[in-house]
């Protein structure tokens, strides 16, 4: 199976050969015991982003476990802005070099997934917005992808593990499948209310066989008061115009008087489309556009290395040589970069800033206790409310 172990990739086995050769090359010169300070950052966002949101650290410190290494970073789910520093890892390169590749990875990923979450959500507000991508990554990934998406601002997830793994309850009623097997919508929903846990709320997928409509009036004659709502997964490549079939559907059900149904849509949901249809829905079904987001492009650079038992800043061109803390305003997303060590700066309204950056592992062992993704979420929808899109 093309799926590499927790084991071999903390072994340093994913990783670019050029780390290998170069640290086969330190090595026979002696030079794998120097000291560095290495620099995770992002220089630039997808067009047209300001900000993304840091994922990916437990991953990260697990990754590092038995390392002699110590790292710094900014807690779990910060907003974080281009040339700020997220984390610094320092220790003797030999220790670190062969697992660049799989802590960029990690952090690439994740943050990549929960930063579009985060936008989705800030642009949903108060609707509700479900992760459905697992499909659309490989299956390995499926807990991080899950993990990212809800920590990001998604308010529930599929996946059936989520409970187990991630403390969040999933969250999903029917495939189209289960109403083409019963060959009658009728059938499948009613069906589904008499096997399927109370606790779990009855949202019937109202699209399979006839107009939207006319199967949304169908499962609330069936199911009465016990209907929570209606999804509409209609594919973009038959949906016309979707604000117009949300509306449609809004229009006959409130005529029958079922005003208490709600109204989810899924399939192809983006940024656009939640804009366009966030003030007709009560909540979304995500998947592709979050589970492929487009890339935050986080890169590692040695900032400092050690000589003669001193720390020389040091970078390659176009890099800022140093090692840096990151200083934010409360209440705002005010945020300064100095030279570590420096007197936390004052900010606009007089209050002064606090550092980001803390030690979260010392010669390989985790110092902190992490914050569970609920704790993470609510961390990062605080920082949304003085996000802007």
């Amino acid at each position: 199976m093309s799926v590499a172990s927790w084991e071999r990739i903390k072994s340093g086995w994913v990783t670019d050969i050029y780390f290998l050769r170069s640290l086969k090359i330190l090595r026979e010169k002696g030079l794998d015991k120097t000291m560095a300070r290495i620099e995770a950052h992002v220089y630039s966002l997808p067009h047209g982003w300001s900000w993304g949101v840091y994922a990916g650290l437990e991953d990260a410190l697990k990754l590092f476990e038995g390392r002699d290494v110590n790292i710094y970073s900014v807690p779990e789910g910060t907003i974080f802005k281009p040339v700020e520093p997220v984390m610094v890892v320092e220790g003797p390169i030999g220790e670190i070099l062969d697992l660049e590749t799989a802590l960029l990875g990690i952090i690439r990923h994740a943050s990549s997934v929960a930063t579009k979450s985060a936008r989705i959500k800030k642009l949903a507000g108060d609707k509700m917005v479900i992760f459905f991508g697992l499909r659309a990554a490989h299956p390995a990934i499926g807990p991080m992808l899950d993990r990212s998406a809800f920590i990001g601002g998604c308010d529930a997830v599929s996946g059936a593990y989520s409970e187990e793994l991630l403390g969040v309850k999933p969250v999903g009623t029917m495939p189209h499948a289960l109403i083409v097997i019963f060959g009658d919508q009728v059938k499948a929903w009613k069906a589904f209310d008499e096997v399927v846990e109370p606790s779990v709320p009855r949202i019937m997928l109202v699209d399979t066989f006839y107009d939207e409509r006319v199967e949304s009036l169908m499962a609330a004659q069936l199911l009465g008061e016990r209907l929570y709502g209606v999804r509409l997964d209609t594919p973009s490549s038959r949906r016309g115009n979707m604000q117009m079939i949300v509306k449609e559907v809004r229009w006959v059900l409130d005529l029958h008087g079922y005003k208490n149904v709600k109204i989810f849509v899924s399939g192809g949901i983006d940024e656009k489309e939640v804009v366009a249809l966030r003030d007709l829905v009560d909540g979304f079904g995500v998947g592709t556009s979050i589970a492929f987001p487009p890339s935050i492009d986080f890169s590692m650079d040695i900032v400092e290395v050690m000589r003669d038992g001193k720390w020389i800043p040091i970078s390659k061109r176009g890099k800022l040589p140093g090692f840096k803390q990151l200083y934010r305003c409360p209440n705002s997303l005010e945020d300064h970069v100095l030279p570590w060590g420096s007197e936390s700066p004052l900010c606009n309204d007089g209050s002064k800033a606090r550092p980001m950056l803390e030690l979260y592992m010392s010669r390989g062992k985790t110092v902190k206790d992490l914050p569970t993704p609920r704790e993470i979420r609510n961390y990062v929808l605080d920082q949304l409310r003085y996000a802007e899109i």
